[in-house]
């Protein structure tokens, strides 16, 4: 093999939050992917230490001194540029790493919405200017393939968003959810709220604990409706109750949704509706729709990008009910993130990432 030649076909990517759970899942797969070089980490928090001495699973496999950003020596050096900052950090970096020639990945919430009065409502702060909200692409492959592949800017999803939209999805296209009648209830791992000291995710406060949190006015709620009503139609209502697990990484939602009119009776059937599910998902690697009579587990998709899907129609009651389960670091962040870029680059989205969940 001609090592120059091969080195030259490299993608070359800089990291900007390098040390946060999600910047660690990033650097992790960048430094596992075939056709990626990571060149550039930055932290604000560790500049001048060794990647490798913040993060000491990575000895020997990413030694680099993390660095501040300079965006001169990224346009430099770096063909893309990953953000995994908090919202309105990105909103101030980004236009200039576009303005670089760069490309870029943003794990923010900045770029997720096309209409800024939804970023400032679930945000609580100015949006960025229009020209970047209309050149984004919401980072959810099985919805904007196409578009990630000609885009310089793509916005990743949110965890909570991703596992919902998802799950709604097949219904919600075919006309059969009563839009005013969507129920999210989400159980979380802990690396969700990242890796801040605070009170309410330490040990003691967390383990052999479940707590509801966020009930009202929780920002993804705002992302979710905002995307499902692009599949679907103006005037979803979505109650959605977000929870804390005891564990560090993993999702599982149940979703609810009362049936239209047009909801067929052959769907009742759990084999039927499985089939229906499957066959929506046909083309998305990373969607497994589980067998009749299987529900989703979190063990099954932690360290993966994959999520698995069920879903059961209940005549008793008139419910549609849909699981989903999938690694928050993993399709809900990171892993996600790796197969959006596979789009924009033109691998083959599973390049890197077609990894089973660690079951044990």
């Amino acid at each position: 093999m001609n090592t120059q030649n091969a080195e030259e076909r490299l993608t070359r990517i800089g990291v900007i939050g390098a040390t946060g759970y999600v910047g660690q899942e990033l650097v992790r797969l960048i430094c596992m992917h075939p056709y990626l070089r990571l060149i550039v980490v930055c932290s604000v928090s560790f500049t001048g230490q060794k990647y490798s001495e913040v993060v000491p699973a990575a000895r020997g496999i990413c030694d680099l001194v993390l660095e501040e950003v300079d965006m001169d020596r990224m346009a430099a050096e770096c063909d893309v540029v990953i953000t995994a900052l908090p919202h309105g950090v990105s909103a101030t970096m980004v236009p200039g790493l576009l303005e670089k020639g760069l490309k870029v990945l943003d794990h923010s919430g900045d770029f997720r919405f096309r209409d800024p009065a939804l970023y400032e409502a679930a945000y609580k702060m100015p949006a960025p200017e229009q020209i970047y909200l209309d050149m984004a692409v919401y980072g959810l492959p099985e919805l904007y393939r196409a578009e990630l592949a000609t885009t310089r800017l793509i916005s990743n999803p949110g965890c909570y968003p991703t596992c919902t939209i998802l799950g709604f999805l097949p219904l919600l296209r075919a006309g059969y959810l009563q839009l005013d009648s969507l129920i999210a209830d989400i159980y979380s791992g802990v690396s969700g709220a990242g890796r801040k000291a605070d009170l309410a995710t330490s040990y003691c406060e967390t383990e052999s604990n479940l707590k509801p949190y966020g009930v009202l006015g929780h920002r993804h709620r705002i992302e979710m409706i905002s995307r499902l009503e692009e599949i679907g139609a103006p005037g979803i209502k979505l109650s959605f109750t977000p929870h804390l697990a005891p564990v560090k990484r993993a999702m599982l939602a149940s979703l609810y949704a009362r049936p239209t009119g047009l909801f067929p009776e052959s769907l009742e059937d759990t084999e039927a509706l499985t089939e229906f599910y499957a066959d929506c998902f046909a083309d998305d690697p990373f969607v497994r729709v589980l067998p009749a009579g299987q529900l989703p587990q979190t063990k099954d998709v932690q360290y993966s990008n994959f999520i698995d899907i069920a879903a059961v129609y209940e005549p008793a009651s008139n419910w549609l009910r849909i699981f989903t389960a999938q690694d928050n670091l993993g399709k809900g962040a990171a892993s996600q993130a790796i197969q959006a870029l596979n789009c924009m680059l033109g691998y083959d989205e599973r390049t890197g990432i077609w990894l089973s969940g660690i079951h044990v």
